[in-house]
């Protein structure tokens, strides 16, 4: 194992990366930006690194500055997280080239995945079930209509290098396809620097379930169970949790074997998740997407399992053999992504936080990116904390969660989730397990 690892990340997930780091006898270098020099992280971990200003471009995604702090500090290793640089193939390559250690799949399966038109062929190829839909990128608005007229409406419009639900939009008849194709082509080049996109049939009241896997140095594959992420807002996940409620065991075999094979099909190695839609009328599910990465929500599997996640990351990237034997699933577990948002509208609402104060007791996690005295600018996104329960059964791990989020308390010039989060764990369609990614917008039908 080797010494010491950067960690190329902030907030909540640096922590969290730091913790084990740490735990494991390693030596931890936090890289930081200007607006992010008191947040926790920084002080956790042994070293950090002040690599630029806030914005994004010229701080935590600068990967030549990255790599000069993890060079001027002797880390050995580099650990992306999510988010930023964690699925850039082309800094995993530098950091290799730089002859450390790349805590994440190689770059080439990041770069295989990383496009969704070529991730739909690589799994169609894989006998992984693909919906219907597009092989090669949609040139213009006529072609789009075209396209969507043999697969049939509604269509799924999908920004080909996109994630975190940017340039995605659906489209019930062809005049809306007419206005979001152009729409998400616009998004796809803004943010993506690729204008390709892609249509796949749209499946009415579906659920988003995926799969949590971990490829190990000898290129086997494994499924470390499943998770439920209907609860969305604009595409964006709030809620995930495990198992999958009402999930027929024989579709959750499938799925975990599918993933197996979306990973084998990549030589994917590392944490990684694979999603799919699954829609409840009939059974069937669809390949989504393949995130080359540690999720947010991994904290579902590691309470469930009590495997933790981060450590088998290192041990894969140094080559040693992971520390678990039999994978067992135990309980039920729900996470709660804590956001600075507005809880009716969710849009970003930082500040100052002048209190924080945890919830605390058996079957509670918290991993938090904030404490009391911090501010939450509006640099980057406005995540908080998450909020994780653990308990014997769903209705234990509900009303845990209900009493953990009644003792949350976070107060200043910012504004929370909180409330919503309160709300929907006495939403009836929640409670019940057979919700689906509408749920969101039916409690807040002005936000969509």
């Amino acid at each position: 194992m080797f010494e010491s690892v950067l960690v190329a990340n902030r907030g909540e997930i640096a922590s969290r990366i730091v913790h084990t780091v740490r735990g494991l006898g390693l030596k931890a270098v936090a890289v930081y930006s200007e607006a992010d020099a008191d947040l926790p992280f920084v002080h956790e971990a042994d070293e950090a690194v002040l690599i630029g200003p806030p914005v994004p471009a010229q701080s935590y995604l600068d990967g030549p500055a990255v790599l000069e702090a993890a060079r001027r500090h002797n880390a050995r290793a580099v650990h992306p997280g999510y988010g930023f640089l964690a699925e850039n193939a082309d800094f995993a390559r530098a950091v290799e080239a730089a002859g450390l250690a790349w805590v994440g799949p190689p770059p080439l399966a990041i770069a295989r995945v990383g496009d969704k038109i070529n991730a739909r062929n690589l799994m169609k190829e894989a006998g992984v079930p693909v919906a219907p839909g597009v092989w090669e990128p949609v040139p213009d608005t006529e072609t789009a209509v075209e396209e969507a007229a043999r697969i049939g409406y509604p269509v799924m419009v999908k920004a080909a290098a996109g994630g975190g639900g940017i340039g995605m939009g659906v489209a019930h008849d062809e005049a809306r396809l007419r206005a979001v194709y152009p729409a998400a082509r616009s998004r796809a080049e803004m943010f993506f620097t690729s204008p390709d996109v892609m249509l796949e049939r749209y499946v009415r009241g579906a659920r988003h379930v995926e799969v949590q896997i971990l490829g190990l140095p000898d290129g086997t594959v494994v499924a470390l169970g499943d998770r439920e992420c209907s609860v969305q807002r604009r595409h964006q996940k709030i809620v995930e949790e495990g198992p999958a409620p009402g999930l027929p065991e024989p579709t959750r075999a499938l799925l975990h074997a599918a993933a197996v094979r979306a990973g084998e099909a990549v030589g994917y190695r590392s944490a990684g998740t694979v999603e799919f839609l699954v829609d409840p009328a009939s059974g069937e599910f669809y390949f989504l997407e393949l995130n080359a990465r540690l999720q947010v929500e991994h904290t579902v599997t590691e309470a469930l399992t009590g495997i933790d996640l981060v450590e088998q990351q290192l041990r894969v990237a140094a080559g040693e053999p992971v520390s678990f034997g039999d994978v067992r699933s135990e309980g039920h577990a729900i996470e709660l992504r804590v956001y600075a948002e507005d809880p009716f509208r969710f849009v970003p609402r930082p500040g100052k936080i002048k209190v924080w104060e945890e919830p605390v007791g058996d079957g509670i996690r918290i991993d938090a990116g904030y404490a009391e005295g911090n501010m939450v600018t509006p640099y980057y996104d406005p995540l908080l904390a998450k909020l994780v329960v653990h308990a014997g059964t769903r209705d234990a791990a509900l009303e845990r969660a209900r009493a953990a989020v009644a003792a949350f308390r976070i107060e200043g010039t910012l504004t929370t989730n909180l409330p919503f989060l309160a709300e929907l764990l006495e939403n009836p369609e929640f409670v019940s397990g057979t919700y689906d990614t509408g749920i969101v917008a039916r409690m807040r039908p002005a936000s969509n």
